[in-house]
């Protein structure tokens, strides 16, 4: 036993250590990747804007070209009040006109070419950052994973094969947690920070110049480029651990973040509650505050609804949450044989299930969703 042990000891070892190494390989792709997509997305708008001036420009000419086109008609017809000089000056205006169309319209469709190549460009480097994303976030699991204590997968080998499922799916969810986190990081804070790095660069040269009105000016702007930066981290922060669910509790925090979801999304959210509020403990205060978000989220990535209703009831030994909506909706039954793909609500019934609660989904095909949720609340015995 003791053999196998080692042997299993060191085949982990040596699978961490190419795992460790394809992971800061991957990394690495998945940041030259990005790169490539931010420079093709300015090379995108530049194009775009570009197609669109040379679509008006083309307007433009083929407007001056009918009117030269009458002209020339007019002037060739009445010998009497046009002269010669007339007729040529308005047939050299419109062959003109026409010359110039035709180089603008040929430039129009190089133009549409380029633009249609770059959206593609720009979606295929897109599904090469989701992939690499989805790859580096699997090999974080299976690393989380093989570096655990030997004894606990031994033992783990030995008995219950569906915590293996449960100990994956939960640790797939910290990366995909992880994730979100970095990248709203990366596309907030992190793109703030380095504009600010760039604009005290212009401020420097500014100085140098001795222009201290426009310096004047670029520092009022970088004031609400700090705020700005500040407001992104302190929502990042919100999103960790709301720190009104501590000191207001529940029902003020989850009333907050109905409040911002609405904003955000458009979609119209009514929050209501019944029974008589009263403080829980910590630990379920926050499950149910994620159960809610977790919800939420899934209407607005899925179900593309109208409008949304978060209901909070206080009954005597548990709490009751329903999560309706007017949005696409779905076949119950088929999502539940494959909800392997479905971590959302996975994630959601192992919350519940932990708590020792239980979740119903009603739901159909364009006939939106309700999901209702109970959550006994007398659980003092046991450990948060």
């Amino acid at each position: 036993m003791d053999y196998q042990a080692d042997a299993i000891d060191r085949v982990i070892k040596n699978a961490i250590s190419v795992m460790e190494d394809s992971k800061y390989q991957m990394f690495e792709i998945l940041e030259a990747s990005r790169q490539e997509l931010t420079s093709l997305n300015h090379e995108l708008q530049r194009a775009l804007k570009e197609t669109t001036e040379t679509l008006e420009k083309v307007d433009q000419l083929e407007l001056n070209y009918r009117r030269s086109r009458i002209r020339l008609t007019e002037v060739s017809r009445d010998f009497v009040r046009y002269k010669e000089e007339d007729i040529k000056q308005a047939y050299e205006k419109a062959t003109q006109l026409q010359l110039d169309l035709m180089i603008y319209r040929e430039k129009e469709m190089y133009l549409k070419a380029r633009r249609d190549e770059l959206q593609k460009r720009v979606r295929n480097v897109e599904n090469s950052v989701e992939r690499a994303e989805s790859i580096g976030s699997q090999m974080g699991v299976v690393l989380e994973y093989l570096s655990g204590e030997l004894g606990q997968v031994s033992r783990i080998i030995e008995s219950a094969k569906n915590r293996q499922v449960i100990g994956l799916k939960i640790i797939l969810a910290q990366e995909e947690e992880r994730k979100r986190i970095s990248r709203e990081i990366h596309d907030g804070p992190a793109q703030l920070l380095a504009n600010l790095v760039l604009r005290t660069e212009i401020v420097e040269r500014m100085l140098a110049k001795q222009e201290f009105k426009m310096v004047q000016d670029e520092i009022v702007d970088l004031k609400g480029q700090v705020r700005s930066s500040l407001e992104e981290m302190r929502k990042v922060i919100f999103n960790l651990r709301p720190m009104a669910l501590d000191d207001l509790g529940l029902i003020p925090t989850l009333r907050k973040y109905v409040h911002d979801y609405e904003e955000k999304s458009k979609i119209r959210t009514i929050f209501e509650t019944r029974g008589k509020e009263h403080r829980l403990s910590s630990a379920m205060e926050a499950a149910i505050y994620r159960l809610v978000q977790e919800a939420l989220s899934n209407a607005a990535k899925h179900a593309y609804p109208t409008y949304v209703l978060v209901e909070i009831t206080y009954q005597a030994q548990l709490v009751k949450i329903v999560v309706q909506d007017n949005g696409l909706g779905f076949n119950v039954e088929l999502l539940e044989a494959k909800s392997k793909d479905h971590f959302g609500l996975i994630g959601m019934r192992e919350r519940v299930e932990l708590l020792e609660g239980r979740m119903e989904i009603d739901s159909a095909e364009n006939q939106g969703t309700k999901i209702v949720i109970h959550i006994p609340t007398n659980v003092e015995k046991r450990k948060e």
